[in-house]
């Protein structure tokens, strides 16, 4: 049986559900733009947000894992110190918030998995301007694109605002 890749899914209807939003990222920092929007979004009717982050698996070696290939200490502390301070801010704003992080080689399918296990209502993502096709197929920054494109619930994409100066 073949799928169209064009196809778009249709969303669920949340309208009715308590806000459980997913704030995820593929390993750049928590922008205050995306917190402020995974705030709002939750904020009503006693809504939560899940802070999700990816540290990047590089690949294997003769296709087995290698332990030369997972991520650094100071990698993985990096995404211990960008969870636990976009929690501190959420709760800050009056949100409860709770996180972790995720080792993969693919993160917009964690991501979604993530989004899926916890019932999430909505995703929002830090995002760079898109790409063509072809460079976006090579990017590891164009994965909220990707997000965005295969899933099943409203995806919140917050892009940086570039000064003219």
């Amino acid at each position: 049986m073949f799928r169209n890749p064009f196809r778009r899914r249709p969303l669920r209807d949340v309208s009715q559900e308590t806000p459980k939003v997913l704030i995820a990222s593929e390993g750049r920092r928590f922008s205050e733009d995306a917190i402020q929007t995974a705030a709002r979004l939750a904020r009503g009717h006693g809504g939560s947000v899940r802070v999700l982050t990816v540290a990047r698996l590089w690949g294997t070696s003769f296709g087995l894992p290698n332990p030369g290939l997972r991520p650094s200490k100071r990698e993985v502390a990096e995404q211990e110190d960008n969870v636990g301070w976009t929690i501190s801010r959420l709760e800050a704003l009056g949100v409860e918030a709770d996180g972790h992080i995720v080792v993969t080689r693919t993160p917009s399918r964690s991501i979604l998995r993530e989004a899926a296990c916890q019932g999430c209502t909505a995703i929002v993502m830090g995002a760079d301007p898109r790409r063509s096709w072809l460079m976006a197929s090579m990017m590891w920054s164009q994965e909220p694109y990707r997000v965005n494109r295969r899933a099943g619930i409203p995806v919140h994409l917050i892009c940086p605002a570039f000064s003219s100066s």
